[in-house]
């Protein structure tokens, strides 16, 4: 499942995130693969689209960067993921 991740630093958090970040290149945990990734430009703050198939990964990540970032997350479809959706619950929806 694909899940779209927001997140938010206070500027304070900035030189320790750089750190972190230069040493690690923010990669994910094995099990969450990284669609796409970006960041603001003048804001500690951006998104990534990444594919899990264990939410519990993609939360083992979160928590890692959890001392220095604020984190949305959210599962994402795709334009066809979604029309599909749509389209059964309009058919429930008319059939009801």
């Amino acid at each position: 499942m694909k899940f779209i991740v927001q997140w938010d630093g206070d500027p304070a958090a900035q030189p320790t995130a750089i750190e972190r970040f230069m040493k690690t290149g923010g990669r994910p945990p094995e099990n969450v693969t990284m669609l796409g990734r970006w960041h603001a430009i003048g804001k500690l703050s951006g998104v990534a689209i990444v594919e899990a198939t264990d939410a519990s990964a993609l939360a083992a990540w979160v928590l890692e960067w959890g001392d220095l970032f604020r984190f949305t997350t959210a599962p994402a479809l795709s334009d066809e993921e979604l029309g599909a959706a749509l389209a059964a619950h309009q058919t429930a929806s008319k059939q009801a």
